[in-house]
């Protein structure tokens, strides 16, 4: 019993991992090399992967959407340490509108004019930070969405994910709350009613070992008789 609660509570921990990994901002220093356009297919279960912007491309079983091309640096760590070796990662730009995550992203086209402004070969590169949430996966065709692009002085600026900081001090601080909360509630109202409990069981099971006696005292006169 003890392993299948070890096993279920790290299923529940491995989940919540993915979905924060996948959901929570993520930062990469990037060169944009270019920038396009494609029509995607939407009719199979990786339409989970993409955008739901509005009621009416929910309908759709297909739409264009914008790339972006990029020459990124390595990182590991879940992008905590900066390598100096080099990789390609393409992007997608698309709104997130008011669906999940919340990022309500409504810039697209302004998002893909600031990156073709940044385009630059590696003769000259120009270096830029991406911010974007999601996964890339070659085999199921999965691009991480791009939500914000800004220009840096060189590749080696230093990237201080100060909203992922704050969002797990915050959840510390709520979980520490709620279980200061259970705690006390244990004490107060759980716990007596156990005692209790208890009492009253330990009561009837020596009214029952008083009858018992009784009942053992009066056939052992009927005994003796």
């Amino acid at each position: 019993m003890r392993r299948f609660r070890i096993i279920i509570r790290s299923l529940i921990a491995l989940i919540l991992f993915g979905v924060l990994h996948y959901t929570l901002p993520q930062h990469d220093v990037v060169r944009v090399v270019n920038t396009y356009q494609e029509r995607q297919d939407l009719d199979d279960w990786t339409r989970v992967f993409w955008s739901k912007p509005d009621d009416q491309s929910a309908g759709l079983i297909n739409r264009d959407v914008q790339f972006v091309q990029t020459v990124k640096k390595k990182t590991y760590l879940l992008g905590f340490f900066r390598t100096d070796a080099d990789e390609v990662m393409v992007y997608r730009n698309e709104d997130t509108g008011w669906s999940w995550p919340p990022y309500f992203k409504f810039d697209t086209a302004s998002l893909q004019t600031e990156v073709d402004d940044l385009r630059s070969t590696s003769e000259e590169p120009k270096w830029a930070v991406v911010t974007h949430y999601g996964w890339r996966n070659e085999l199921l065709s999965t691009f991480p969405n791009a939500v914000g692009i800004r220009p840096v002085a060189g590749p080696d600026v230093t990237i201080i994910p100060w909203f992922n900081i704050a969002f797990f001090l915050f959840v510390a601080i709520a979980l520490g709350f709620i279980r200061a909360l259970w705690r006390q509630f244990r004490e107060r109202s759980i716990d007596p009613a156990l005692e209790d409990a208890s009492e009253a069981w330990e009561a009837v099971d020596a009214r029952a070992d008083e009858a018992k006696g009784r009942m053992s005292r009066w056939l052992g006169s009927w005994r003796r008789k």
